[in-house]
């Protein structure tokens, strides 16, 4: 009797564990990404969609100059706001943790696979912490993909691919000549590369 209950019970331990379907999220984006870590400039263009509704934007963060450009080019129009000057590079921080290394693809031949390592901590933000978990490859340090966890906001994973060392164009870099004569919208909180597609979408 005994061993049937326990079966019993472990029946309904592996039915309560049974995988669940995904649910689709809120928001899915795809961007190109261009970063300069020395002179601290960013220069992400992106498109997604958030709440059924698609949405794209372009913007450049110059660091040392707290300045942040919304550009438009189809309507070449600019806006330009005040941006924080806390620059996060994008490195694993020197408090975190190694979880582990494996390798991406297949180990059985050369050129089947990929090296990484995967680190995880916490980062303290103005309004609580923030858990992250970074990939990472052996050799080069060159991002695979990062998850991004606080209470606003939840889990965010963003993937890195075809990613070149080096700067192609380092005039994606520079504001366009239409931005020239933009007056900084100094009426708002500086903008911050975590708030920044609350800002522009509401999301977040």
């Amino acid at each position: 009797m005994r061993v049937l209950i326990l079966l019993v019970c472990l029946s309904a331990g592996c039915l309560a564990q049974r995988p669940q379907k995904c649910s689709n999220e809120k928001l899915m984006a795809y961007a190109r990404y261009s970063y300069d870590a020395l002179g601290k400039r960013i220069h992400l263009r992106e498109i997604g969609s958030y709440n059924n509704k698609t949405f794209r934007f372009d913007v450049l963060l110059l660091y040392r100059q707290g300045v942040m450009y919304k550009i438009n080019y189809r309507n070449r129009t600019c806006c330009k706001k005040p941006l924080s000057v806390d620059f996060h590079p994008l490195e694993i921080p020197q408090n975190a943790s190694l979880l582990g290394q494996v390798v991406l693809g297949s180990s059985s031949g050369p050129g089947q696979g990929v090296l990484v390592n995967t680190w995880a901590g916490e980062l303290q933000m103005k309004k609580g912490k923030a858990k992250y978990m970074s990939t990472v490859t052996e050799f080069g340090c060159v991002p695979v993909s990062t998850l991004f966890h606080t209470d606003r906001s939840g889990w965010v994973v963003t993937s890195f691919f075809n990613n070149v060392i080096g700067l192609v164009d380092p005039g994606q870099l520079n504001p366009p000549f239409f931005c020239k004569d933009a007056q900084l919208e100094e009426d708002e909180d500086p903008v911050t590369f975590f708030n920044l597609k609350y800002t522009i979408t509401g999301w977040m």
